[in-house]
């Protein structure tokens, strides 16, 4: 017979449901104690390396769900962050950094599996046959699970600072479109590595033309170079409309285009690109 105790109800709730969830055969007995909260006993069917396993998921299931996200806002808060909206986006990024499924997400996290690594934590200090305290284990066992986490934590600010400098160069950008006069009535761009861009006529802007165009236009003020094809040309034209052509609307580019011309961009299919012919004569 195996001994486990949780203060928290609501954890051992979600302990003995994760037990269950991977083998229904466990027998688990709950009852209350004076000194150490919730007491359950399971029964040992299983051979103890197998147990140990299982107890040892069970309870990493239960810091992801219970305790992850305390813990992750009690580190951030040590930056001295204080705002409530910026802390709950940090959180948010390091939840992203844990557990996405995106490969910058698991770049960022070294493709280190972060329930696989609890587990094996809680499988390292938990002997079978004798108490295992809960939260015992989570205060003074899980250090190198801490350090990760603080590490993520680390990444996230970051991240959130590089979203907050590019939305500070975002709303520069709109101030200085706002205050220019507007020039082309209509730009026309097929999205590809570098934007190609159309007159409305269908011809298309050389290389040689959007130099001209953007040297005319002290981008430097808006901390853009006349060797940046893609969103310079469109600060230097000041285009009344925009469309975009193409398959992706979430592509980096584009969306920073979006966010800078708002509702003067227009984004369609590929199919709908106007100018086909001069399209495959280019």
């Amino acid at each position: 017979m195996v001994e486990v105790f949780f203060e928290l109800d609501k954890e051992v709730v979600s302990f003995c449901e994760s037990v269950f969830r991977r083998n229904r055969k466990m027998e688990l007995n709950w009852k209350t104690n004076e000194d150490w909260g919730n007491h359950l006993t399971i029964d040992e069917i299983l051979p103890a390396e197998d147990l140990r396993k299982t107890i040892s998921q069970a309870m990493a299931d239960v810091v992801l769900t219970h305790r992850l996200g305390n813990m992750i806002r009690k580190m951030i808060k040590e930056y001295y962050y204080t705002e409530q909206e910026e802390i709950e986006r940090i959180h948010d990024l390091t939840n992203w950094i844990l557990t996405g499924e995106d490969e910058d997400s698991k770049h960022l996290r070294n493709n280190k599996d972060i329930h696989g690594l609890l587990t094996n934590l809680f499988v390292e200090n938990i002997e079978i046959n004798s108490e295992i305290h809960f939260d015992s284990l989570v205060n003074f066992r899980l250090l190198p699970f801490r350090d990760e986490i603080r590490r993520c934590v680390g990444d996230a600010i970051d991240e959130f600072r590089r979203e907050e400098d590019h939305q500070a160069f975002i709303d520069m950008l709109r101030a200085y479109i706002q205050k220019k006069d507007v020039g082309m009535e209509i730009i026309h761009i097929m999205q590809g590595d570098t934007f190609q861009f159309y007159y409305d006529n269908g011809k298309q802007l050389s290389r040689l033309e959007l130099r001209m165009l953007m040297r005319e236009e002290p981008l430097y003020v808006v901390g853009l170079h006349d060797n940046e094809f893609n969103l310079a040309p469109l600060i230097a034209m000041g285009p009344k409309k925009i469309k975009i052509y193409g398959d992706d609307p979430s592509e980096p580019k584009t969306l920073t285009v979006i966010n800078v011309f708002q509702e003067k961009v227009d984004f369609e299919p590929t199919r709908n690109f106007p100018f086909s012919y001069y399209l495959k004569n280019d």
